[in-house]
């Protein structure tokens, strides 16, 4: 895994270093705040590494911020102690100070886990972490704490996950949309908005587990838009935005899933939902296409390992 940052701009190089800073400090903030400071697993808490990956790390980012196409800065942080990887409790106020910091250009999306957790995926061979493990770049790390050999998947295995997978999730969006349809019949937009949240996050959910095997503990449905166009740009189809308006419906949509629940001033009117009903259908066409199509180039390799 690499450690240097030269294949990028320099602005995005010193977005990133002051993106690791502000992580690094907050989290030591964090640590020191609030009680339990005398538990051994908060005291001796450690980011043990902080690693870019998707785009970014590849080299195949998009920066065209006047046509809605901006690529994130895709991060992984590793802790060590499960109990570290509560955003709420450790992470927010490091998100919420680099999301509002103008030093840095683009959204920053982080997944925080611990060593333990990300060897036991690369000992599945789940195919996130071994991407990561191929193409991530390391912005920061304690040394001592090296990541297991992966064990790649067979092919059949692989075949098996994505089916499981698929077969559960794309049920989840279907019934996801029929909640929506019945609410919007009945004028109940805010449960309606709630649904649509719901449709757009599972088949994000189908697709990336169907795709890469892991699906981030996250409701941000722009992070998982994000993570799931990253591994196939065809699902940036669904949601145009070029235009300032489907921008702000999809704003709208993305705020749902607290404010549709909690909010008496979320009122979304009636065009915004039907123009996200159909930007929902239109995701769940490209998800079912594209993990179809997924299944089926799995189930052959499998075959054709069977066969050999």
């Amino acid at each position: 895994m690499r450690a240097d940052l030269d294949h990028l701009p320099a602005k995005q190089q010193r977005e990133l270093e002051r993106v690791r800073t502000t992580l690094l400090t907050e989290f030591e903030a964090a640590i020191k705040s609030g009680g339990g400071g005398t538990q051994s697993w908060r005291r001796d808490g450690r980011v043990l590494k902080i690693i870019l990956f998707g785009s970014y790390a590849r080299n195949d980012w998009v920066d065209e911020p006047d046509n809605g196409y901006l690529s994130d800065f895709d991060l992984l942080v590793i802790v060590s102690h499960e109990k570290l990887t509560d955003i709420a409790d450790y992470w927010y106020v490091a998100e919420d100070k680099v999301q509002r910091d103008p030093a840095v250009g683009r959204t920053v999306n982080i997944i925080v886990h611990t060593m333990a957790e990300v060897n036991q995926a690369l000992t599945r061979g789940e195919y996130f972490w071994t991407d990561i493990l191929r193409d991530g770049v390391v912005l920061y790390e304690l040394p001592g704490h090296p990541f297991v050999q992966p064990q790649p998947m067979t092919a059949a295995e692989a075949a098996s996950v994505a089916q499981r997978s698929f077969e559960q999730w794309s049920v989840k969006i279907s019934e996801a949309l029929a909640g929506v349809e019945f609410y919007l019949g009945r004028g109940n937009r805010r449960d309606a908005a709630f649904l649509l949240h719901q449709a757009t996050e599972r088949a994000y959910a189908c697709f990336l587990l169907t795709h890469a095997f892991y699906f981030p503990r996250s409701h941000n449905i722009k992070f998982l838009r994000s993570l799931a166009e990253d591994t196939d740009n065809r699902l940036a189809a669904a949601w145009p935005r070029e235009q300032r308006t489907d921008r702000r419906r999809f704003e709208l949509l993305k705020r749902a899933y607290v404010e549709a629940r909690y909010s008496d001033q979320y009122d979304p009117d009636v065009e915004d939902l039907q123009r996200l009903l159909a930007g929902a259908e239109r995701l769940r066409t490209l998800v079912v296409e594209a993990g179809e199509e997924r299944i089926a180039k799995l189930a052959d390799a499998a075959e054709r390992t069977t066969s050999t």
